[in-house]
């Protein structure tokens, strides 16, 4: 597997479709809320599998002094359990580091704290809801 940083528009695509298939026709979440003005400023991680085909994503932006803030973390249905969100976030931590920051920050779905705190990352707010969705933000120091 690989992890790269989007830049061509094919990965741009890739990331689209990503996040369509996940949060917009798996989740439901209206375009409108899936897209928004940090897809343009963010910088945005591809995970491609062994046969080079897009499978995960996310992207991640400053948040303040400190800390940036991951989003929009998605893994192909067909192809969760498999490592790719792991690695994921282990590249959003380097890309963290090398932007200066000492932790992330991000919005996890109730359902999938358990695979952060696998990673290191703890509670910090009750839960809010976001996009209909139940949620609870989390930290880790990096």
């Amino acid at each position: 597997m690989t992890v790269i940083q989007v830049k061509t528009t094919e990965h741009k695509q890739a990331v689209r479709m990503i996040r369509e298939r996940v949060f917009v026709e798996e989740q439901g979440v209206p375009r409108n809320l899936e897209y928004d003005t940090h897809d343009e400023t963010a910088i945005h991680l591809l995970v491609l599998d062994e046969m080079n085909r897009p499978v995960a994503t996310g992207r991640t932006r400053p948040y303040d002094e400190q800390r940036m803030k991951v989003e929009r973390v998605a893994t192909l249905a067909a192809t969760r359990g498999k490592g790719y969100g792991g690695e994921l976030m282990r590249a959003m931590e380097r890309v963290a580091r090398r932007e200066g920051r000492t932790s992330l920050t991000l919005g996890a779905q109730v359902q999938a704290i358990p695979f952060y705190q696998g990673l290191g990352y703890a509670i910090v707010s009750d839960e809010f809801d976001d996009a209909g969705i139940p949620h609870r933000t989390m930290e880790k120091k990096i």
